[in-house]
């Protein structure tokens, strides 16, 4: 048998695997090793003396694989950024940041949702997880939209769409796991969730506001905050911008030259500034520890998710099985953006039964060489190209599209793992009231998508001025 069939076999089984209900991580992990064996043992003639001698050089190649990849200075930016999130709620600016949106915006027809969906991109921009984004507001500000009569369903709905916000701007888990599964600038991939994230939440605020218009007794708008109390909700807030400005500073150097640090030391930077102001808002021992258990968790589901991945990746390596992919898909008779769309549809499918980061890692490595198959290469120049643009503005537009479309799988069932969460925090929602709560923002998501495909210069354009 050929290492490509016995690749489609394998690959087939994982999936098999993951609908039934096994964990990613373990599900890729059990799926690479078996194929790696079968790989090795098929060149021998599948002598039964040889099957020992595959199965130890397939435990070896498995073995070296997750110190191996792992190993990666980048990916220590995962647990910081999520560190971030939770030290950030602690010191109190998840509050403040909610109630300075409420003022300045609440007055707008279903303003309280509008402020809701800001106040977690705020939030976003010093949070690196949805799932902590989504956790942290379903305490704030569900109680507060249910208080002046919105319907509790979409109340949900609001914060678990507004949490996935999270996955776009900066810093985000998932756009670092991109950029090292790709192999592309983790900075560049970063500066170019900003205008995308800021965009995704102008486009949920109009949906709200056009629902509160035409939907009777919707969500009342919010009056009566002066401009001295606006303005006096300001300073509480700020301290989110001065973080993200140092981040942004320290790794990007706006005022010319080499950049002051690489994007872990910023994301590190950014954590110790933030563990500061909890300690001087008044943080506990009780809630530091909170917070480091509850980043150490998230980031240890994340990091065996990427170790069980990256020993099935090692295996599609040895079948070919991206290269045959890519092959297949430059030789398909349909315009190269019809077959873009059409992979984006499949992820959309595709993230209804699996997590968002589980789902990136197991196509990546053989989506992502076909799209730039279809561009022109990895070194095409904008001139050359089929989408117009270059070989790596490509990778950072098509890493912005999967994470937009990780973001729709994060809210989509049967798995959408932000309306689970919220429903475990609210004891008077199940999930089911969220999902039906965070429909509409289906529409808002395809919107949003399109408007990416059809002008790529909304995604590349703040990267391609970092040269």
């Amino acid at each position: 048998m050929e290492p490509i069939e016995i690749g489609l076999i394998v690959s087939g089984g994982l999936l098999v695997f993951v609908v039934l209900g096994m964990r990613v991580a373990f599900a890729a992990g059990l799926a690479g090793l078996v194929g790696l064996i079968w790989i090795f043992w098929a060149k021998k003639g599948y002598d039964p003396e040889a099957f020992m001698w595959a199965l130890g050089i397939a435990a070896k190649i498995a073995g070296q694989v997750p110190h191996s990849k792992v190993a990666n200075q980048a990916l220590s930016l995962i647990p910081t950024f999520i560190l971030i999130g939770y030290l950030a709620y602690y010191a109190g600016l998840t509050k403040a940041l909610f109630e300075a949106a409420k003022r300045w915006i609440a007055w707008v027809p279903g303003g309280l949702a509008v402020a809701t969906v800001f106040a977690t991109a705020g939030f976003a921009a010093v949070s690196g997880a949805s799932i902590a984004t989504s956790a942290v507001f379903a305490r704030i500000a569900i109680p507060e939209m249910l208080k002046i009569g919105y319907d509790k369903k979409f109340a949900a709905g609001v914060v678990a769409a507004g949490g996935t916000l999270a996955s776009l701007i900066p810093p985000s888990a998932i756009l670092v796991i991109y950029a090292i599964i790709v192999e592309q600038d983790v900075g560049k991939l970063l500066l170019a969730g900003f205008i995308p994230g800021a965009f995704s939440a102008f486009i949920y605020g109009g949906l709200i506001i056009g629902m509160a218009l035409t939907i009777k007794g919707f969500g009342p708008p919010v009056s009566g905050y002066t401009w001295k109390e606006r303005f006096a909700s300001l300073p509480p807030s700020l301290p989110i911008v001065f973080v993200v400005f140092i981040i942004v500073v320290f790794i990007y150097n706006p005022f010319g030259g080499d950049a002051w640090g690489t994007p872990t030391e910023g994301g590190a930077l950014g954590a110790f500034v933030v563990f500061c102001m909890a300690v001087f808002k008044g943080m506990r021992w009780a809630e530091l520890k909170d917070a480091l258990l509850e980043s150490a968790k998230l980031s240890v589901m994340i990091f065996t998710i990427i170790w069980g991945v990256l020993i099935y990746v090692r295996f599609l390596g040895f079948a070919d099985l991206p290269g045959a992919f890519s092959d297949w898909v430059t030789s398909l008779d349909y315009s190269p953006m019809l077959i873009l769309i059409m992979i984006l549809l499949a992820y959309a499918v595709l993230g209804m039964f699996m997590d968002a980061i589980g789902m990136l890692l197991l196509t990546l490595p053989v989506v992502y060489p076909a799209v730039m198959a279809l561009n022109g290469g990895e070194a095409v120049s904008a001139a050359e190209s089929t989408f117009g643009m270059s070989g790596p503005m490509c990778a950072v537009w098509f890493g912005i599209l999967v994470v937009k479309m990780a973001e729709f799988c994060l809210i989509t069932p049967p798995i959408g793992l932000n309306c689970f969460v919220v429903a475990g925090v609210r004891d008077d929602l199940s999930v089911q009231d969220v999902f039906r709560g965070v429909a509409p923002f289906f529409v808002a998501d395809a919107i949003t998508i399109g408007l990416l495909i059809a002008f790529p210069a909304i995604v590349i354009w703040l990267p391609s001025l970092a040269g």
